[in-house]
């Protein structure tokens, strides 16, 4: 079978695993992740090889940008504190912790042992987002969990390189040199997606063409990743920082038609790799349990043994950090459960540290074989199957044991309000109208009819045209304006500013057409 046949085979493939997930109500991420592992059984899996490339220049920054977007910039301001707490300091702490228990349980030494622990450190975005999409968390939780694992890559990276040339290449690193790490990837990462989102953001403001806004939106990934790797910054952290501030500004560079279009294209295509790259990550593991030795087949007890303690070791980290924030807003000094224990089963393993696994050195600075490193492989991957099956299946009922998730009445109750808040801000915008005599008082008696029939029925049958349709454009302008406003002084949660954004979006595309 060919390259190409085979790679159409996974995406049909994967695509149906993903679909009947959504049926059965499981996590598509977990699912597509079992589904590779049977996949790589077959005989059909020893001509499919994943490269490093594949995966960490096609696949991985139009996932890590689509997820950046989707960051709340109002939430994110309120954990920025824990967030810098869990994206460095228990990126160190894990890698430490996972490079002694991997020396201890195998034969890898204990410089193998970091490289694998700087592998694992971090939690990763794409996952964190595939499988936090069906959660109910509070905007605050879900915005900690998403924004960890959006900038603790950079922490991980500076880890996996000074692991890398002490394992791999012979040397020793001094502080000095990692200072300079960390200003080169994190710093000129944050600087190259600044710049290109600038860049970017200046050319949609002049152009409101649908296709060309869809083409920049699929390249703008590809761009911050490829420009801060060209100046040895961090790819990742570029396209992260390309996307939180272009998700920003998204209000401000788009009109409802582009939205509602960027949306679907998106959707499309984060769908497809998604369900590719998941399936992927299971599919490698059988081929690399078939590279072992036979003194590294004892791979399994590791491999669990890993995993736990990168979820004990979470825990340890949280349950202080928890208290701490709970005594700050006028608790208690005494640590709840249900919130560290969330975050640490939320914090899987998936796409980015797959890149790192597969990035690994084959040879050493001599040219010789790199010891162990099939051994090294499997237990990357396996604790990352370990974490997206394991954490995967559990955590919407671990959610609902808390009682952390925001219940559908809740949320339904605050759509309704604030749909009627902007019908309300509408009827007082035809008001002005009508005090200046803007418009004829048939067109805006009929404009009102439409109001109320959209928030009872949301759906309309008068003419489109004329000035009725200019009019409802400029009433839906200002309603998608409050929603803004109400959405940036905290009245709104996230999900009601989508839903009612969309909503509008549609709403105004009915005139637009017609």
């Amino acid at each position: 079978m060919q390259g190409v046949q085979i790679v159409l085979f996974l995406v049909a493939a994967a695509t149906v695993v993903a679909t009947f997930a959504e049926r059965i109500s499981v996590p598509a991420p977990s699912l597509l992740v079992v589904a590779g592992l049977v996949v790589g059984l077959l005989p059909i899996a020893e001509q499919i090889h994943v490269t490093p490339e594949l995966v960490s220049l096609v696949v991985l920054p139009p996932l890590l940008y689509a997820a950046g977007e989707e960051l709340s910039w109002r939430e994110l301001k309120r954990v920025w504190r824990p967030v810098t707490l869990l994206a460095v300091g228990l990126v160190l702490v894990s890698a430490a912790a996972v490079g002694f228990v991997t020396a201890m349980l195998t034969p890898l030494p204990l410089a193998l042992g970091f490289v694998l622990g700087a592998v694992l450190a971090s939690t990763d975005p794409v996952a964190v987002t595939a499988l936090g999409r069906r959660l109910a968390l509070p905007p605050r939780l879900q915005t900690l969990v998403q924004a960890e694992s959006l900038f603790n890559d950079a922490t991980s990276l500076i880890l996996f390189r000074i692991a890398t040339a002490a394992a791999v290449a012979g040397g020793a690193v001094g502080w000095t040199g990692i200072a300079v790490d960390f200003v080169r990837l994190a710093g000129g990462g944050v600087l190259a997606g600044a710049v290109v989102a600038a860049g970017i953001s200046w050319v949609r403001r002049r152009t409101e063409d649908p296709v060309v806004e869809s083409v920049i939106a699929l390249v703008v990934p590809y761009l911050a990743y490829v420009s801060a790797e060209a100046v040895h910054a961090s790819g990742v952290t570029a396209v992260i920082v390309a996307a939180v501030i272009l998700g920003i500004w998204q209000h401000e560079l788009t009109n409802p038609g582009i939205r509602l279009q960027l949306s679907a294209v998106y959707g499309t295509l984060i769908f497809l790799l998604e369900s590719v790259v998941f399936s992927l990550i299971g599919l490698q593991l059988p081929g690399q349990i078939r590279e072992l030795s036979a003194a590294e087949r004892s791979w399994v007890p590791a491999v669990l043994a890993v995993a736990l303690t990168l979820v004990v070791v979470r825990v340890a980290w949280m349950l202080p950090l928890s208290a701490f924030q709970q005594w700050r807003r006028g608790g208690r000094l005494r640590p709840s459960w249900q919130v560290p224990a969330v975050v640490s089963w939320a914090g899987a393993r998936g796409v980015v540290p797959l890149a790192a696994t597969l990035s690994i050195p084959l040879t050493t600075s001599s040219g010789l074989p790199l010891p162990h490193r099939s051994l090294l492989m499997v237990l990357a991957t396996g604790v990352i199957v370990v974490s997206l099956v394991a954490q995967g299946f559990t955590l919407a009922p671990l959610v609902r044991l808390s009682g952390l998730a925001v219940s559908p009445d809740h949320s339904q109750a605050e759509y309704v309000r604030v749909r009627r808040r902007l019908t309300e801000i509408a009827a007082g915008y035809i008001e002005q109208i009508e005090d200046l005599e803007a418009a004829p008082p048939a067109v805006l008696a009929h404009v009102r009819r439409s109001l109320q029939a959209q928030m009872d029925l949301d759906q309309e049958s008068e003419d489109l045209t004329g000035a009725y349709g200019r009019i409802r454009r400029d009433v839906l302008a200002v309603q998608s304006d409050a929603l803004s406003r109400m959405y940036a002084d905290g009245e709104i949660g996230p999900e009601t500013h989508r839903r009612l954004q969309r909503h509008l979006d549609r709403q105004d595309q009915r005139f637009t057409d017609t």
